[in-house]
């Protein structure tokens, strides 16, 4: 199969964030590739059929007070690539909102899959009469810019969880739905595809045998085989 991301993407649109984890979950990955505490707020929260699927493009930002870091040259919202997912690490604590409405406006035109921010958001009302997607941490009403700001795009950043070790790199692949989101390593595409018909078909199976009378144990032994 080929590995080039178009391919990738449109090969994983047949799946959701819950298949994708199985996949990983089969091959090991710590957490099957789940980020925790990232819930969607637009188009709607927590409902309706809503899944993005594209290439993280990160954006980190650091405390205003940080003046040694880097600073982006520009908006790192007119540097979006067409299809990419923006992953947005704003630092601890999340008090004010990082990310707002203009800025939707521009990810849109420029044609972005979705924003997930590890942090607050604000102007829900804007991001929905848009129909865009996006996942958050929490809500806020005020703007970052007095306690943060971007300092560099395109870099691994981290989660930030008390739980989770967990990296996003440039590039991987972001799967997110109602159920959550989940990263897919880029050099585990292919195995994570390969993976996943199987067990969505074992659990299809499993769900056609309960709904005959099988013990979930019952069905859980002949078609996952345990």
């Amino acid at each position: 199969m080929s590995s080039d991301p178009k391919d990738i993407i449109a090969r994983l649109q047949q799946w959701d964030a819950c298949d994708v984890a199985d996949g990983l979950s089969k091959l090991k990955y710590p957490n099957g590739g789940f980020l925790e505490g990232l819930t969607m707020y637009s188009p709607q929260f927590q409902a309706g059929e809503t899944k993005i699927v594209g290439q993280a493009m990160t954006v980190k930002f650091v405390p205003k007070s940080d003046i040694s870091s880097p600073k982006v040259q520009g908006n790192y919202i007119d540097k979006i690539l067409e299809g990419a997912v923006v992953f947005i690490s704003q630092p601890l604590p999340h008090v004010n909102a990082v990310y707002g409405g203009l800025m939707t406006l521009r990810a849109q035109a420029l044609n972005a899959a979705g924003v997930v921010i590890d942090g607050r958001v604000r102007d829900l009302n804007e991001h929905r009469a848009l129909n865009f997607p996006l996942f958050a941490k929490s809500v806020g009403t005020t703007a970052g810019g007095e306690v943060c700001r971007p300092s560099e795009v395109n870099v691994p950043v981290r989660l930030n969880s008390e739980n989770q070790d967990a990296w996003i790199k440039p590039g991987d692949y972001i799967i997110a739905d109602l159920n959550g989101v989940v990263r897919l390593p880029q050099e585990l595409a292919e195995q994570v595809l390969d993976a996943i018909p199987a067990i969505a078909d074992a659990d299809i199976k499993c769900a056609e045998a309960i709904k005959a009378g099988y013990s979930v144990e019952e069905a859980f032994r002949e078609f996952r085989g345990r």
